[in-house]
């Protein structure tokens, strides 16, 4: 342990802030459960639907300015969602009623509104619990309780899916077919895919019967969860295989050989086995939910880097503790957890969650402006989906005007994949040819079309050189296409 402790005391020390990567995830959970972080404004007419959307406008331009490349949006809540569903209702948060349309797609909006900016957007899907019986109850028959009683169980005043029923997994499928058909989302992201926590007494006793099949009562449920992870990544993959497939764990996955768990793992307290996870290949992202300090943080992050097949690992940063209403961290705290997943070269980190980015708790969003999120990251890639990079643009062209103004064309790229279709990132520099392994020279990504159009923040930075690849939804990137 005095190992342990001396380790990171150099890092930290020695090391206090890593060159900011190329390739990085910069992911925030955006909350939309009881209007935590959006929305604010009931959507009841037209003035409110304006505003509504104006909440979440100015929440990404927040986001934009602080170089963030993924929103985790909630999508699902409590057996309620914010997209028109033909399975379950739109949620009352949206309008004051369940089931009433806000008199636009919350899911839609805000997938155009990430994507304008430049970011993914993921569903973020709370998977098993239903909520309290008073919740349910305000479902009234549109509740999955009434339409699916099967799949249901009731256990401490909540409501649960049971993942010990074979049809659990399809419903779940059933909810995430629906939003990776209709809508253009760049992940699906499971949230609470697990069981209660020490749910000795969870009602399952009649399924462990009929399906153990001589497992012990904790490996049954494991294989549970497993079993429904299992199912969903493989038909997602079978329908849209860039889609990502995540799921947000328990932080520490089991004792490790640095440190003990406490009695406070994903293993063995809800059932979840997210390393056998990524050992199975059955996840692209897992972002585990890291929200501790000290010695619960740093050996549990190198225990999932560790064990991480080659997936992406974003640790889940507890940003909320920053609140005095909340904990007692300090802006150090979050700034040291950002350099050591760095100097780890793990795959990003994700912030739990908006509001805190949004009131700058503890000056958190300048921090991140200023000196951590300076320049904008591409995602990572993902070679074990596909590693070939799509054909360069080719005959780019730029034009100045008198206002100082910079017009770029090319011709796009020829892969043919139009469900894949290739998006465009655009580097700039004072000096030829642009390099384009510096993130300090990106000027936009994800672009869609063959235009762009830009002028420098400040008249005296000026940026007469650029360069244009081309990037497919794996991250893999093309050869660059330079201005003369």
């Amino acid at each position: 342990m005095r190992l342990f402790i001396t380790y990171i005391f150099i890092i930290f020390y020695f090391f206090p802030l890593c060159s900011q990567p190329k390739q990085e995830v910069r992911a925030v959970w955006l909350t939309t459960v009881y209007g935590l972080d959006w929305p604010r404004t009931k959507a009841v007419n037209e003035t409110t639907i304006r505003k509504q959307k104006e909440e979440l406008i100015n929440i990404l331009d927040q986001l934009k300015e602080a170089h963030f490349n993924t929103v985790l949006f909630q999508t699902r809540m409590r057996g309620d969602v914010a997209y028109r569903s033909d399975i379950e209702p739109y949620s009352s948060i949206f309008t004051g009623s369940v089931g009433k349309s806000p008199g636009y797609d919350p899911l839609a909006f805000a997938i155009e509104e990430c994507h304008k900016r430049g970011m993914e957007c993921h569903a973020w899907i709370v998977a098993i619990p239903l909520g309290s019986k008073k919740q349910v109850a305000g479902l009234g028959k549109s509740s999955v309780t009434q339409k699916r009683k099967e799949i249901c169980i009731p256990y401490k005043n909540e409501y649960f899916l049971n993942p010990g029923h074979p049809a659990t997994k399809e419903y779940l499928m059933k909810i995430t077919r629906e939003i990776i058909n209709r809508y253009d989302v760049d992940g699906v992201h499971y949230d609470y895919l697990r069981y209660p926590e020490r749910a000795s007494g969870f009602p399952d006793s009649y399924d462990y019967k009929r399906y153990g099949k001589g497992r012990t009562l904790d490996q049954w449920r494991r294989d549970n969860i497993t079993d429904i992870v299992r199912y969903i990544y493989n038909e997602v993959k079978e329908t849209k295989p860039w889609v990502k497939v995540s799921t947000s764990p328990i932080g520490k996955y089991r004792d490790t050989n640095r440190y003990s768990s406490l009695g406070w793992n994903a293993f063995d307290v809800v059932y979840q086995d997210p390393q056998g996870w990524m050992s199975e290949g059955i996840q692209d992202q897992i972002y585990p939910m890291m929200y501790f300090k000290g010695n619960s943080f740093y050996p549990f992050a190198l225990d999932w880097q560790e064990q991480n097949n080659n997936r992406h690992v974003i640790p889940g940063l507890g940003i909320y503790f920053l609140d005095p209403k909340e904990g007692k961290w300090k802006i150090e705290d979050i700034q040291r957890q950002i350099s050591f997943i760095r100097n780890q070269k793990m795959a990003g980190q994700g912030h739990y969650r908006a509001q805190y980015l949004m009131q700058n708790t503890q000056g958190l969003h300048d921090e991140l402006v200023g000196q951590y999120y300076t320049t904008e990251a591409l995602q990572p890639p993902m070679p074990w989906l596909d590693n070939i990079a799509p054909t360069p643009p080719t005959g780019l062209t730029v034009s100045e005007d008198i206002d100082g103004y910079y017009r770029l064309s090319w011709k796009a790229s020829t892969d043919n994949d139009q469900r894949n279709a290739p998006r465009y990132v655009i580097y700039a520099s004072d000096s030829y040819p642009v390099d384009t392994n510096q993130p300090k020279y990106i000027i936009a990504q994800n672009v869609r079309g063959t235009q762009f159009e830009y002028t420098s923040l400040f008249p005296w930075m000026h940026t007469p050189y650029f360069a244009v690849t081309a990037i497919d939804r794996y991250g893999n990137e093309s050869a660059p296409i330079q201005s003369e």
